[in-house]
């Protein structure tokens, strides 16, 4: 199926303004599905998340912070045991040492405590600007808007931005969401892109946004692919 053309021009202030407004109805309850105790769980817990479903990582995560269950623990840690752990999450073996090398960071640095700024969690291994804003928003409940695949989707297709980069569309969805709401915002477009506007092509009949969406008057106007019959 041929993808699917992102709009050439953005929405206005108002229609975008409303299509959030409707994503937080739509979406009232929004947080991290990735499951932690703590700021050091959800931290590895975001790395491991990496190009792999947070369904999996749940499904890793216990057995790992059951054996390492502090930063300094994991620090300590042999990377072919945490391999073994991690295995079936995809790039087990670049995140084994990404984590462990966190940890080691978090013990001798940050006296084993993960820190809340982006500077300091932007220095440890494996940790991105998109890894930093999900820690930030959810274990510190400080102002970050984090753009993963879904939210860079879904926010395009909305027309809410035109961005060539993730640092892009954070910049242009800041403008339009309230501060205290960043994290939030991050939540709605994640969760939205799972269950509606998925990729390749979105369940634009069932989405509340239709009418505002320009991505989803083209759809629709599309008939929908026949099925290739098996031979």
């Amino acid at each position: 199926m041929p993808a699917i053309p992102f709009p050439k021009k953005r929405v206005s202030r108002s229609v975008a303004l409303e299509q959030l407004k409707i994503l937080e109805r739509t979406y009232p309850k929004a947080t991290t599905a990735l499951e932690h105790a703590n700021p050091y769980e959800l931290l590895i817990a975001v790395i491991l998340s990496a190009q792999c479903t947070d369904a999996r990582v749940n499904m890793i995560t216990p057995q790992l912070f059951a054996r390492y269950p502090t930063a300094k623990e994991l620090a300590s840690a042999k990377q072919r045991d945490v391999e073994r752990i991690i295995k079936s999450c995809g790039f087990f073996r670049a995140k084994a040492k990404n984590v462990i090398r966190a940890a080691h960071d978090i013990t001798e640095r940050f006296g084993g405590t993960v820190p809340g700024d982006r500077e300091s969690l932007e220095s440890l291994a494996g940790v991105g600007r998109k890894t930093a804003s999900v820690v930030m928003a959810n274990a510190f409940d400080e102002p970050a808007l984090a753009v993963d695949t879904h939210v860079f989707r879904v926010a395009h297709r909305l027309g809410l931005t035109l961005g060539k980069t993730p640092l892009d569309v954070e910049r242009d969805l800041v403008q339009l969401v309230p501060k205290a709401k960043w994290g939030l915002a991050t939540h709605w477009l994640i969760l939205h892109g799972r269950a509606i506007c998925k990729a390749p092509r979105p369940l634009c009949d069932r989405c509340p946004l239709l009418q505002l969406c320009p991505t989803g008057k083209v759809v629709m106007k599309k008939p929908a692919q026949p099925k290739r019959l098996r031979r």
